[in-house]
């Protein structure tokens, strides 16, 4: 009997692929695990008909297009979930101190609608994932009182800062990840050691193979003057390389980045404007979307619905499946000494 799963914040999925395990990436089977989506809960549309339309990795899952500040939890309490998942904005307080002071803040409603799932479903794990900005929000007070209240809810918590390229993921992208154990489990979640710390998978190695008539794989289309830049940038480099005439303004180190193919790619982006749409190392172009999933480490055979844009922002927010496949691992671990 697999562990059921309630995903949150839900997106295209990877994070839960991650957890389901049984998908292929640049030629290395990743075996199933014992997990099972029962219920994914997504606000945006497109990626609700991502996950809809896919007959592999989420084709027993019901998928609920809704607000989450707007569903209650304690409509599905009694239906037993192992695993609560999810990756809840980055919150900062108007309020520090006991009073958490989230009533006027987006963001903080849809933090304390995760807290409100955990504390009405009281899985045995939680796993909630956010960026890295998070440790120092309200100068560290934010990741206090979030540490608080989720411990409050019953749950042993450990706060981890990863860098999922230590992971075998071809792109650099640090993230913090929550990781609950009730209180009333005798055992502890141990970090997953690092696979490839010493050794990143580069860009050159994840565009290994793409399929170039794959759906999701179409090319971007770009003004004249973004080609011209980009012919003027050498691999690896960004709009400080431009000459005078080709100059934009701008601080960002992330306009006009072009990767460089013997590097992990830096973090790939859910959205922003001219000069943030990742750029191959080698034509003058956009990436596509296939390419960006790639770096992501979705598996090929996931297609994603949407305008180009829409699917940009699914991948971009996304939990690459490979990097936190050895932290479902390490959950599996601990709940079969559950059962």
């Amino acid at each position: 009997m697999s562990f059921k799963i309630f995903s949150t914040f839900t997106g295209a999925g990877g994070l839960d692929i991650g957890f389901h395990g049984d998908f292929n990436f640049l030629g290395t089977y990743y075996p199933k695990l014992n997990f099972k989506t029962i219920k994914a809960l997504e606000l945006n549309k497109q990626a609700c008909e991502t996950l809809e339309n896919d007959n592999k990795y989420f084709k027993d899952t019901d998928v609920i297009e809704g607000d989450i500040t707007k569903i209650n939890p304690k409509d599905f309490e009694n239906e037993n979930y192992d695993v609560l998942l999810g990756g809840f904005p980055c919150v900062t307080f108007s309020v520090v101190g006991k009073q958490v002071g989230l009533k006027d803040d987006i963001n903080g409603k849809l933090y304390e609608s995760f807290v409100g799932f955990v504390e009405a479903l009281q899985p045995k794990v939680f796993l909630a994932e956010n960026v890295k900005g998070i440790l120092s929000a309200n100068k560290g007070e934010a990741i206090k009182i979030i540490t608080k209240r989720f411990e409050d809810t019953g749950y042993k918590l450990k706060v981890q800062l990863v860098n999922f390229a230590d992971y075998g993921v071809p792109q650099l992208r640090q993230r913090v990840l929550f990781i609950g154990i009730r209180k009333d489990i005798n055992d502890e979640f141990n970090i997953p050691k690092p696979t490839h710390k010493n050794n990143y998978v580069n860009v050159e190695e994840a565009f290994k193979n793409i399929d170039q008539d794959c759906i999701n794989n179409n090319f971007i289309k770009q003004l004249s003057t973004t080609t011209a830049r980009l012919e003027a940038i050498p691999e690896g480099g960004n709009f400080k390389d431009l000459p005078p005439e080709l100059a934009v303004r701008g601080l960002m180190s992330n306009i006009y980045r072009k990767l460089d193919r013997k590097k992990p790619a830096y973090t790939v982006l859910a959205s922003g404007g001219g000069g943030t749409w990742s750029y191959h190392y080698k034509e003058p172009r956009a990436l596509t979307n296939r390419e960006r999933a790639r770096l992501q480490t979705f598996p090929d055979d996931l297609i994603f619905t949407g305008s180009n844009t829409e699917v940009r922002r699914q991948i971009g927010n996304a939990v690459p499946a490979v990097g936190v496949y050895l932290f479902a691992k390490e959950i599996e671990r601990v709940l079969n000494k559950t059962t």
